[in-house]
């Protein structure tokens, strides 16, 4: 790793709401994607140095760490993830995203901020201004992570697998959080499971190309991939316990190159969810069965293949840990405004940073969301329809409001350090 910082100590003064604003906005036109995270990664790299942190680069190719001493006591983590999706964004707003860039399969895609790690990367480096700035309301040792690849559940592992614990020390405790569809002005953080184990897997369905006019000749993979997706859906609503959860998406079918052309192969990609591990080994030999059994009943010349391509476990935050960060949001917000979501089929990789640390882990959702929309709702059950209207993480019109969510945000992952690392 790289780029040890020798700055100055002396803090400077915190980000005004509208420099965070203009960040941010800045952060969401240039998205980049997993391990492509160059720019952002110099600007946190910039604005760290700037405020005297010393500063390492490279971490999991193009993670930052700020590291910033306070005088003796614990050492606590605060976590950002840096990169956006390939999707193109749809928000109509006037710093919306055209940025277009190359995917790991080699396609020029289009990228866009869909699952706010734009807020994220605004909302850390806000709050690394204000604990520079404001050194005596804390003490201790502080590490901001920037971290890439959240999306492919590989960015934590690759900065572990770097060493990052080994040369700049292992923290006491992980915290961090992650945006969402709820009303601005909230947070919501529950102890134990939190997030589900994610999988991605691609099959490949190997068929005999040849005329559309004439299909006795072929194999035809679409037909065959088709029938794959019908099949998949089973495996929750007919092989998954009433008391298990298990999500299986299939979220891209791609295959042939015109309407009078049947090729000779077909891909499917999936996205599966579970909590137990036992659910997750049964899930994923569900879908190596079928896709297996739905190409020997195609008569397929190659048996489908199955790839698993990434995956990350299940996030636990430590109940100890959790209940000592939320009284301090309880006494900021009111209890009304800090909910519990208990466990959600969302995943995160966080908790292999916390994992690898032996550190307790603390991961809390931020309402991003304009609360008008919600001032109507006096049930829970009201309020939920609300959100399942609103656009969620990963839509194209997915569109935090800035002026209300960042500056909680910031204060959310100041309040979290100063619980953890109390002026002395």
């Amino acid at each position: 790793m790289s780029g040890d910082s020798t700055a100055p100590t002396t803090g400077g003064s915190p980000l005004s709401d509208e420099e965070l604003i203009a960040l941010y906005k800045d952060l969401h036109e240039h998205p980049e994607l997993s391990f492509q995270e160059s720019r952002t990664a110099g600007i946190v790299e910039d604005r760290l140095r700037s405020w005297g942190y010393d500063v390492t680069t490279g971490w999991g190719r193009t993670g930052v760490v700020g590291v910033l001493e306070n005088g003796a006591g614990p050492t606590a983590l605060l976590r950002a993830d840096m990169d956006a999706l390939p999707l193109e964004e749809k928000t109509g707003l006037d710093y919306a995203s055209t940025a277009r860039a190359t995917d790991r399969l080699g396609n020029d895609v289009p990228v866009m901020h869909a699952c706010g790690h734009d807020v994220h990367v605004a909302c850390l480096l806000g709050a690394a201004a204000r604990f520079a700035a404001e050194r005596h309301l804390w003490a201790g040792r502080l590490m901001v992570a920037f971290q890439p690849a959240e999306e492919l559940g590989a960015g934590a592992k690759a900065m572990v697998d770097d060493g990052v614990f080994e040369r700049l020390g292992k923290p006491d405790v992980v915290l961090g959080q992650h945006v969402v569809p709820m009303p601005a002005g909230t947070l919501a953080l529950s102890s134990g499971l939190a997030l589900a184990a994610s999988d991605s897997l691609t099959i490949t369905m190997h068929g005999k190309g040849g005329h559309g006019s004439r299909p006795e000749s072929t194999v035809d993979p679409i037909v065959m991939a088709a029938a794959t997706v019908m099949r998949l859906q089973t495996i929750v609503s007919r092989e998954t316990g009433g008391n298990e959860t298990a999500v299986v998406t299939v979220g891209m079918i791609s295959g042939g190159t015109n309407n009078n052309v049947i090729p000779d192969q077909a891909q499917l990609r999936l996205s599966v969810r579970t909590y137990d591990p036992n659910v997750r080994e049964r899930t994923l030999a569900a879908i190596e069965r079928i896709a297996k059994a739905e190409a020997s009943a195609s008569n397929a010349p190659v048996p489908a293949e199955v790839e698993h391509t990434d995956h990350f476990p299940a996030l636990r935050n430590d109940e100890a840990a959790v209940i000592r960060t939320r009284e301090a949001f309880k006494g900021w917000l009111g209890p009304a405004r800090v909910l519990d979501p208990g466990s959600m089929t969302g995943s995160e990789d966080v908790g292999i940073l916390a994992e690898a640390a032996g550190a307790p882990c603390v991961f809390w959702f931020l309402g991003g969301a304009d609360p008008s929309p919600f001032k109507d709702a006096t049930t829970i059950d009201e309020a939920l329809e609300v959100l399942r209207g609103l656009p969620a993480n990963h839509s194209p019109f997915f569109a935090p409001v800035p002026e209300l969510t960042l500056p909680v945000g910031v204060e959310a992952l100041v309040l979290a350090l100063r619980t953890w690392l109390p002026a002395g």
